[in-house]
């Protein structure tokens, strides 16, 4: 809708480099990678992982709460309840039928499905868990959220793999352009990390096997890159229209200023070769924001650490964006949060805005010299007026949000 702004007011955030937006900030400004050996994937063919530090879900949540729930709704609770209070509000006093809540996840709760599988073969079908359906269903990551906040608008969500974090802030931005509601907590959460789904990646050799260096394992852009490393954590937002948050004093962070969604059509897992997918993705948000190839200062990539995913992409930034922008891939630090990946580097990508900061890309020694794009090799001050943060999902579906400075 011509005229109308959706503004970010609050940010959450649950990480590897830490629980919390200061210290996950901090994290990957620090160029500090967290990937290290996993025990529980110790009889994996691949065991390495990045895991959200001193996860303690009972001190979080409360223990009856937590044990009713699935790790990946525990992170995306934790995240939105820091969001929510960043941006100033409180869930008791707002018109809860305004209030929308629209969050992404590639799988849902596998880790409850493994756990449950383990008790139905070793015990009996009459040991399994009442609540294995409403723990591992994709689908309760929202609704939880809805009874956590009392929020009874629009609630969804949606599932688009890898961009599935960025596609939800594209959807929820949407919702608030259509005035379906007033207000939207956006986001993404997973906790993929289980021996099954592990053995899965792995044996489709996406994985990194840098089982000698962990820490050096995730390196996007980096010559000798060899797959990524998987992570874990949740990314949440609150979007409100620009004149709702001025009208109550609320502190605006960032614009989203576009939003683009497109299919590769391509190939199961694989994006296409020359990124023509994302490419069609990056020019629908460059056009909602009313902005030009050449207004681009930074991207965060979507920059996985496999070497088809990073040169696809790279191939499309520099044959589309001509204003040379700084790159980064915050999958040096993190690993790949999958689902929650969008969503957690929108947030790095609004603060980077806000703060004039383009975090490195960790464990970059050498850039692969077939990119040709500008990487952030170190923490680097400048001005950004609009940056473009990238996700790529398995089945070629992809989502670029057009993150604007206020």
């Amino acid at each position: 809708m011509a005229g109308i702004d959706v503004v970010v007011t609050g940010l959450g955030l649950v990480t590897p480099a830490g629980i919390g937006v200061g210290p996950s900030w901090a994290g990957v400004c620090a160029g500090r990678p967290t990937a290290a050996l996993d025990p529980v994937l110790e009889q994996n063919p691949v065991r390495i992982s990045c895991r959200v530090p001193d996860w303690d879900p009972g001190a979080l949540l409360g223990a009856r709460r937590a044990h009713r729930l699935d790790r990946f709704t525990q992170f995306a609770l934790v995240a939105a309840r820091e969001a929510i209070a960043d941006a100033g509000l409180d869930p008791l006093t707002w018109d809860g039928a305004r209030v929308g809540v629209v969050l992404g996840c590639a799988d849902g709760g596998p880790g409850t499905v493994e756990e449950q599988h383990r008790i139905l073969v070793e015990q009996s079908p009459a040991r399994v868990s009442p609540l294995l359906l409403p723990m591992q269903l994709p689908n309760m990551l929202a609704g939880q959220a809805a009874i956590e906040f009392g929020a009874t608008g629009p609630n969804l969500v949606v599932a688009t793999a890898c961009a599935s974090g960025a596609t939800a802030i594209g959807v929820a931005r949407d919702l608030l352009l259509l005035d379906r509601c007033d207000l939207v907590v956006a986001g993404g959460s997973e906790a993929m990390i289980t021996p099954l789904v592990m053995a899965g990646f792995a044996k489709m050799g996406a994985l990194s096997q840098r089982e000698d260096d962990p820490l050096g394992a995730s390196r996007p852009f980096d010559i000798a890159r060899d797959g990524f490393v998987a992570g874990e954590g949740a990314g949440v937002v609150v979007l409100e229209r620009a004149a709702d948050a001025r009208a109550r004093g609320a502190r605006i962070r960032a614009r989203i200023a576009g939003y683009g969604a497109s299919a590769d059509a391509h190939h199961m897992t694989s994006p296409h070769p020359d990124g023509r997918g994302v490419e069609s993705a990056v020019r629908t948000a460059l056009a909602d924001a009313g902005a030009g190839p050449g207004d681009v200062q930074h991207v965060n990539a979507h920059g996985t650490s496999t070497p088809q995913n990073d040169l696809s992409e790279a191939r499309m930034i520099r044959r589309v964006l001509t204003g040379d922008p700084l790159v980064t891939s915050t999958k040096g630090v993190t690993g790949h949060l999958l689902g929650a990946a969008g969503a957690v580097e929108a947030v790095f990508s609004v603060l980077a805005v806000e703060q004039g900061l383009v975090p490195p890309t960790a464990n970059l020694h050498t850039l692969d010299p077939e990119l040709e794009i500008k990487v952030a090799g170190s923490v680097t001050e400048t001005r950004i007026h609009l940056a473009l943060s990238n996700s790529l999902g398995f089945g070629g579906q992809n989502a670029v949000l057009a993150i604007a400075a206020v």
